[in-house]
């Protein structure tokens, strides 16, 4: 496993508002109070309702800052209004609900040392309505794990967080992290996260199966270092995050880093496939993938995936990806 604990930073704050005033005209009986209201309201039924701003990097980054504080406090409320009903919880390889997040936050008594950061924000773009940032954390502290012992706060980690656009507002719709590796000075074991008490694996969505069916496309389209069947994949907003917590932040690096790596892989499979839906054109799935050989020399192992897909034309194409080492 690649975490000690999973931290939540979620970018749940300020909230930027687009406001439209109606302006009404008398109607020609201008006596007649009834005529006034009904015009007043008609004018007002059919102007148009506020809608999120745009977002930007540094506003996402503030918000993720904000909600940290919120989440070492262990304030589940602070949350409870900028969640998403939607909201999925990266989580080692256990896939969490909004419930369960606010449960997980509430149980998290934290101590942690001032001068914890959020650094390097990286911002990609789903489509108009779902936006991703990724950023580093460095903290020194401990929380409560799964078991409700003390864990070490991992540090640092690279974090990456959803938000999706629903009316007035951008809610948190996902999150995960994994600590950053350095390549050159890997360590030798990675402790497990402890089990969560009655974990539920969720059903998916009616698009379970077909996304499954195109992870495991990729999956064997990097077995054979296909750099083309791996293209034709993927969407041109692609971004990520690898198992090292390097952000990737367009298509080109994402390819780059799954084409040049010296692999010898035997097999791969994806399994424990969750997929649910955002809207009608993004879904993300969560899964377990494979492979059975070695890259750069090393023993391959399972991973934790997340996958976001978009759907272009009549193509889901892969627009977002965040990986970590699994068990």
């Amino acid at each position: 496993m690649t975490r000690t604990g999973s931290i939540l930073l979620l970018a749940l704050c300020a909230y930027l508002l687009t406001g439209c005033t109606a302006n009404t005209t008398p109607g020609a009986n201008s006596n007649s109070a009834a005529a006034n209201t009904n015009s007043s309201a008609n004018a007002n039924a059919s102007a148009p309702k506020p809608v999120a701003v745009a977002p930007t990097v540094d506003l996402l980054l503030s918000m993720d800052k904000q909600a940290n504080e919120a989440f070492l406090k262990g304030d589940a409320k602070y949350f409870e209004g900028f969640l998403s009903d939607k909201f999925v919880m990266g989580n080692g390889g256990m896939r969490g609900d909004k419930a369960a997040t606010l449960k997980m936050v509430s149980d998290s008594k934290c101590s942690v040392k001032d001068g914890w950061s959020l650094e390097d924000p990286q911002m990609s773009t789903v489509d108009a309505d779902t936006v991703v940032i990724s950023y580093k954390g460095t903290f020194d502290g401990t929380c409560a794990g799964p078991d409700g012992k003390q864990m070490k706060m991992p540090s640092p980690i690279r974090g990456a967080t959803i938000y999706i656009r629903e009316g007035e507002k951008w809610k948190g719709a996902w999150h995960d992290e994994t600590p950053i590796i350095d390549t050159k000075n890997p360590p030798k074991a990675r402790p497990a996260m402890p089990p969560a008490k009655d974990q539920k694996v969720p059903a998916g969505d009616a698009n379970t199966d077909a996304l499954v069916k195109l992870e495991t496309a990729g999956w064997e389209a990097w077995k054979a270092n296909d750099a083309a069947k791996l293209g034709a994949l993927l969407s041109n907003k692609l971004a990520g995050v690898n198992m090292e917590g390097i952000c990737m932040g367009t298509k080109a690096d994402v390819l780059k880093y799954w084409t040049e790596m010296k692999c010898d892989v035997k097999s791969v499979s994806v399994t424990d496939g969750v997929a649910s839906a955002f809207s009608p054109t993004v879904e993300i799935l969560t899964f377990k993938g494979t492979a059975v050989g070695t890259c750069n020399g090393n023993k391959l192992g399972p991973a934790h995936g997340t996958s976001v897909y978009v759907k272009e034309g009549n193509d889901w194409k892969l627009a977002f990806t965040f990986e970590e080492a699994g068990s």
